[in-house]
């Protein structure tokens, strides 16, 4: 059964962070709150976890699963990124947008996408998905909440609870999160696309 978790959105308490980073330490999935919605994340480098993920979510190994960072230096760790990419994930982070961009050899081939050896990346500005993610000391591998057959999020912790408590360790119930998914921007093939139009406004980045 999956653990509740419920935090102040300001002002989280850490001993429970703690207690989610255990869980996600020993390959456990983690309903977490983001600046755009909830999401299932989980341990970077365990496969299994992973693999968990994606079924949750009904997808396959084509679908962008995405790192979530703390800032840019880290977010640099797992994509190669230019000078003019640099400054606009500068413009837009951190917020509710995901960038597609080539993946680096820190990422697991695994992880980034078969063909196009790409991954999304975000850096968010929630207050507690950030002390979860220093807590942690490393990237979550993450996807938007959204359950097998339905297009939109699950933006209540009770109502994710009872759709998952038997596929999740925990939830981080920190309140409502906007029920929108992040805008996602694609940086690779020389064009600069807004693949999916979200909560972040496109206009931060000139498009």
């Amino acid at each position: 059964m999956a653990q509740h978790f419920s935090v102040h959105p300001d002002n989280p308490q850490i001993r429970l962070l703690k207690q989610a980073t255990a869980l996600l330490d020993r390959g456990g999935i983690v309903a977490v709150p983001t600046d755009s919605s909830y999401a299932l994340a989980c341990h970077l480098d365990d496969k299994a976890a992973a693999d968990q993920l994606r079924r949750i979510r009904g997808v396959d190994e084509k679908h962008h699963l995405t790192l979530l960072c703390r800032d840019l230096r880290e977010l640099a760790n797992y994509a190669i990124v230019d000078n003019q990419q640099f400054r606009l994930l500068k413009q837009a982070t951190p917020g509710p947008f995901t960038f597609i961009l080539e993946a680096t050899k820190e990422v697991p081939r695994r992880l980034s996408h078969p063909q196009r050896k790409t991954i999304g990346l975000r850096v968010p500005e929630h207050k507690v998905l950030q002390e979860l993610l220093a807590l942690h000391g490393a990237p979550l591998l993450a996807t938007t909440l959204i359950p097998p057959g339905e297009t939109e999020p699950l933006n209540d912790a009770e109502m994710i609870l009872e759709h998952f408590a038997h596929g999740i360790a925990a939830v981080i119930d920190a309140g409502a999160c906007p029920s929108q998914p992040t805008t996602v921007v694609d940086m690779t093939g020389g064009d600069i696309t807004v693949v999916r139009q979200g909560r972040g406004d496109p206009a931060i980045l000139g498009l």
